[in-house]
């Protein structure tokens, strides 16, 4: 769900902060409700935000996530560069015959403005049963297609349980990220447990 949905989150923040050992908070969000509460975030102590965008296009973006609201997620994504977040990325979630024609749109759009750009597989998370496997578009596939319009040099993983294997463009503005669950599981580094909304733990976005 949208995080940015629960009172209180600047709090949050700012409780999760003061714990000795925490080294990096980070949020994943639509957008939508940014603006308003981006400058009390960035007070309490978050660091790093990604925007989930996956598409450039008014029409589709609607058609995608069921809203008219790409431009203010822009200017949220701009308003996260202005007050300097430390990374600011973008997860673009790439599905056949809806968004994957926008992959090279979505790349510049991260090079033009500096910004890191995961490309996620489409998931088999199912809860609308809506995934089948042919509308995934493979890292491999995404891959290809990007250096066929863009100078890119692989750069190593941000941590050890990284999920993503990441390229810089060339000239240095930008990077993308490929994320493959589908194609290449990275179970054997994953670190990650995940308190869902109804007070139950996680350990894989796959299991129950």
């Amino acid at each position: 769900g949208e995080p940015l949905l629960r009172k209180e989150v600047p709090k949050l923040v700012h409780q999760l902060n003061g714990i000795s050992g925490i080294q990096d908070i980070a949020l994943t969000t639509n957008g939508f409700c940014f603006a308003s509460q981006a400058e009390a975030l960035h007070k309490a102590g978050l660091r790093r935000v990604t925007f989930s965008l996956d598409s450039l296009d008014k029409d589709n973006f609607k058609r995608l996530t069921g809203r008219d609201g790409l431009e203010e997620l822009l200017e949220a994504i701009a308003y996260a560069k202005e007050l300097n977040f430390c990374k600011v990325k973008i997860n673009a979630v790439v599905i056949r015959g809806l968004n994957d024609h926008e992959i090279e749109s979505l790349a510049d759009f991260a090079r033009e403005h500096n910004l890191t750009i995961r490309f996620i597989e489409f998931m088999p998370l199912d809860s609308g049963r809506a995934w089948q496997r042919d509308h995934v578009v493979t890292g491999s596939e995404i891959l290809i297609q990007l250096k066929k319009r863009f100078a890119l040099e692989p750069l190593g993983l941000e941590h050890a349980a990284s999920t993503a294997k990441r390229w810089r463009f060339s000239d240095g503005k930008g990077e993308i990220g490929l994320i493959m669950p589908v194609s290449e599981p990275f179970c054997g580094q994953c670190n990650r447990i995940r308190l869902t909304a109804d007070g139950k733990l996680r350990t894989c976005l796959f299991s129950h």
